[in-house]
């Protein structure tokens, strides 16, 4: 019927491109913004492992056991990463290791695990506790902890640090996603021979 009145309007097509351009805008809207977001992450991860990397190195001289000369590094990397989103919550922590192997695996006091339970037992009967390495000295076996801190000569020691900020773009809030970013950075350097590394003392779990 449109056609037979008016031929003319049948055959105009101005204004098409305006009416394809709404329906694709927002969806090309939302794809660069989530672009920009996944860019700045990575350029936050880039940035964020090379500063730990740096610091991580100075950890691992000598002076790197005073604790004033430690919160002067970890300054650096707080300022880093607040460069690059001001908002950030920024939290780094050291462990340390005899080895590169039980770095690798979070194994602070290695132990002899002869029931394959993956706990260091106390004595059973007649037979005394599994023997572990007590690396901190404290006369008990610990699966993790004791070992927050640079450590001493020639242990290895694991950096970490974690990034938290508000997310760049709000394309994750149109599609029902987080609105906060988390960033790890990490690296493991055994610390300088600046001396003898200290030894531990084989004990039997109680």
């Amino acid at each position: 019927m449109i056609r037979r009145r008016f031929p003319s309007l049948a055959r105009d097509a101005r204004g098409a491109t305006v009416v394809e351009f709404a329906m694709i805008a927002p969806v090309m809207g939302i794809l660069l913004l989530g672009a920009f977001d996944v860019a700045h992450t990575l350029y936050m991860r880039a940035v964020l492992q090379g500063i730990v990397q740096k610091v991580g190195r100075d950890s691992t001289l000598e002076s790197g056991l005073d604790a004033a000369n430690q919160a002067i590094l970890d300054a650096k990397v707080t300022a880093q990463a607040k460069a690059l989103s001001n908002n950030a919550t920024v939290t780094i922590t050291r462990k340390w290791y005899r080895t590169f192997s039980d770095a690798a695996v979070a194994k602070f006091e290695p132990f002899t695990d002869t029931n394959g339970n993956g706990t260091c037992d106390g004595p059973q009967g007649l037979t005394p506790g599994e023997p572990y390495q007590d690396n901190n000295g404290n006369g008990h076996w610990d699966a993790t902890g004791g070992n927050e801190s640079q450590g001493g000569a020639k242990d290895a020691v694991v950096y970490t640090v974690n990034v938290t900020y508000p997310r760049m773009f709000p394309v994750y809030r149109i599609i029902g996603g987080g609105t906060t970013t988390t960033v790890i950075a990490s690296t493991v350097l055994r610390n300088q021979p600046y001396g003898d590394q200290g030894s531990a003392t084989v004990r039997n779990c109680p």
